[in-house]
């Protein structure tokens, strides 16, 4: 009896149920010979750090050409500090009078790239949109911080803007790696006693390190942004700690004893599709309120400023004002 089902080679094409834009960006993504360009890139492994502090380098680099023009059209004010160990980017909207609101925003970067500039960036986009104070956890990375350094600087964090935020008036959020952090976060603050936030929004969130998923497999090159798994990040990632742990691996904690209402976003394309609706169903099966959003066609991160991509932040806006009860 075979164990799985058998596909034939064939092309799957640009669908046409999605904006011009987005078929654009999924063009641009895969060579003539259908193969994503991503796809065609080799990890180093788990154990060679020098390896991965060049291509730390050299991902720095493509975000800076990726970001250029972002900071001058960004209206926060931002201004960076050390909290313990960790680089926090505070940027406050222009709204003076938002400023009781905060959102912790961790980016995203499968928990090895996505710092420095980047993320300073990233915290002066969110505060604008949202119009509010974001901090933007410039968290310590693997190879020379791996777990639990990266969440340890999150909760370091959280306990800051603790001191000078209500916890209801505030949104834990992350993209891709940041949600595998965002929802740690609120598993160890729930651990350790501390008030849980208002909200947590989890965009294409790396929940699962072990990618146990059926959309690991489904989704594999059919997924332009993110065609392989992560495992040898995974690993390097949790320096020998078990990768089905909750911390490193929320999608396997405990709901039952209380979560923040959740905001959960993937698409039909993304390989960590699976993270998104299963977690969707622990939370139900918890009695935790949470949202799915799971856009046609998208992958692993979006469209790259398609208009679904400005519907997505439209849902998180009305998201995060619902559970901060803003006007």
């Amino acid at each position: 009896m075979s164990d799985g089902v058998k596909i034939d080679p064939r092309t799957l094409p640009i669908p046409q149920s999605i904006s011009p834009e987005a078929q654009a960006t999924l063009k641009r993504l895969v060579r003539d010979d259908g193969v994503p360009f991503n796809a065609v890139h080799t990890l180093p492994a788990s154990d060679d750090h020098d390896g991965w502090r060049h291509l730390q380098a050299a991902v720095a680099q493509n975000y800076g050409a990726a970001q250029e023009g972002l900071a001058a059209s960004l209206r926060a004010r931002i201004e960076t500090i050390n909290v313990g160990d960790a680089v926090v980017h505070v940027a406050t909207a222009a709204d003076a009078a938002a400023s009781e609101f905060a959102y912790i925003d961790l980016h995203g970067g499968a928990l090895v790239f996505g710092g420095g500039e980047n993320c300073r960036l990233t915290a002066g986009k969110q505060a604008d949109l949202h119009g509010l104070i974001c901090y933007g956890v410039d968290y310590r990375m693997p190879p020379d911080h791996p777990y639990p350094a990266a969440l340890d600087d999150c909760m370091a964090t959280y306990r800051y803007v603790l001191a000078r935020h209500a916890p209801d008036k505030i949104v834990i959020g992350g993209r891709s790696a940041g949600g595998n952090l965002a929802a740690a976060m609120v598993l160890r603050a729930r651990a350790e006693g501390l008030p849980l936030p208002a909200a947590l929004v989890l965009l294409s969130p790396e929940l699962d390190l072990t990618e146990s998923g059926d959309s690991f497999q489904v989704n594999r090159t059919v997924d332009v942004v993110l065609p392989q798994p992560l495992m040898p990040v995974n690993l390097l990632y949790a320096g020998g700690a078990d990768l089905a742990d909750p911390y490193l691996s929320p999608l396997f904690g405990d709901f039952t004893q209380g979560f923040a209402p959740t905001f959960l976003q993937s698409g039909t394309r993304d390989l960590f599709l699976s993270n998104a609706v299963r977690m969707h169903r622990a939370l139900r099966r918890a009695e935790v309120p949470v949202e799915l959003h799971v856009f046609e066609a998208m992958p692993h991160g979006g469209f790259m400023g398609a208009p679904e991509d400005a519907e997505l932040s439209g849902e998180v806006v009305r998201f995060m004002r619902q559970w901060l009860k803003r006007d």
